[in-house]
């Protein structure tokens, strides 16, 4: 045989091969949504476990996301002030202020003299009128401030060793008033810190007691599946049906329901979220970033979430498969 006969006959056995693929694929692929259909019950009860499964998940990933943004604009928002004498002068607050911005963990300073200061106060109590003819009073002296934002609130080393080290600060900080390293605001921030990581953790809990339960739930629809057609799959192993032809639809069936299931979490979670965006922004609540960030996102979204589903499927699948049909 010439050497392009032989080039022909193999391209030929490769095109035969690809469309023996092709139309072993399409028969699993129908033998999968036969079943799906046929055990309709059992595949509604299926697909919506993992469907509360894929909304927890999808769920935690959003709060987790809405609860980190806030904390970073409540940080962001919390100065520490350093009290200095009445009568520093202006020239003096700004060489602090240059003296702090070399620090590496100091974001911003502000300088606010004594005069602007206890105008700010009169402002913020002008409805007081106790609280005003106290600033009135000659004895009552408004010191003057410097209100730092620093990185991260929960580390102040840097700044409480400047304010105990330096030179120009010792001689002008007001021997009356204390630093105030965040006082309330740091305690609130920390207490919402802390609810975050709770929820972060309740949040993964719950997704995986969700995971564990849709997966027995497939596992055991599959096994009934089956159990359904014991006598079908007897007959396929008689006429020689090979191992992956078998198990095929079982795959494609429960692929089906994550997929199903992640198209109605992320439906239902993205309207969820779009529909309290109001509300929670109305607490002071960041959930825009998170919002544009989905919006901008979708695809990806859509796409991991139907991963996961697929995967818990799969995976629930094979290992029913390789259990009972003893392959």
């Amino acid at each position: 045989m010439s050497a392009k006969k032989k080039v022909d006959s193999k391209v030929v056995s490769s095109q035969k091969r690809y469309r023996r693929q092709l139309l072993t694929f399409a028969r699993v692929l129908k033998y999968g949504l036969d079943s799906f259909i046929r055990n309709s019950w059992l595949s509604v009860a299926a697909t919506a476990v993992m469907t509360i499964t894929l909304l927890i998940i999808f769920t935690t990933f959003v709060a987790q996301n809405i609860l980190t943004d806030t904390i970073g604009d409540l940080r962001n928002k919390v100065d520490m002030s350093i009290y200095l004498k009445t009568d520093t002068t202006d020239k003096v607050g700004n060489d602090l202020i240059a003296e702090l911005k070399k620090l590496s963990s100091v974001r911003s300073v502000t300088y606010i003299n004594a005069a602007k200061a206890r105008e700010q106060v009169a402002q913020a109590n002008s409805g007081d009128s106790s609280v005003i003819a106290a600033i009135n009073e000659a004895t009552n002296k408004t010191p003057a401030t410097l209100r730092v934002v620093v990185s991260d609130i929960n580390n102040t080393t840097q700044l409480e060793h400047f304010v105990s080290t330096d030179t120009l600060l010792k001689q002008n900080i007001s021997p009356d008033y204390k630093p105030s390293f965040a006082g309330e605001r740091r305690n609130t921030i920390q207490s919402i810190g802390r609810a975050v990581n709770f929820a972060q953790k309740v949040g993964i809990a719950a997704g995986l007691v969700f995971v564990i339960i849709s997966a027995l739930i497939i596992f055991n629809t599959i096994r009934m599946a089956i159990f359904n057609r014991k006598e079908e799959i007897q007959m396929m192993k008689l006429i020689g049906a090979n191992q992956s032809f078998i198990r095929g639809p079982f795959l494609i069936e429960a692929t089906i329901y994550g997929f199903i299931a992640a198209l109605i979490a992320t439906g239902v979670g993205l309207f969820g979220l779009y529909k309290s965006s109001a509300t929670l922004a109305s607490y002071q609540i960041s959930v825009q970033p998170t919002i544009d960030l989905i919006t901008h996102d979708i695809a990806i979204v859509i796409v991991s979430m139907i991963v996961i589903g697929a995967l818990i499927g799969v995976v629930s699948s094979i290992l029913a498969t390789r259990r009972y049909l003893k392959l």
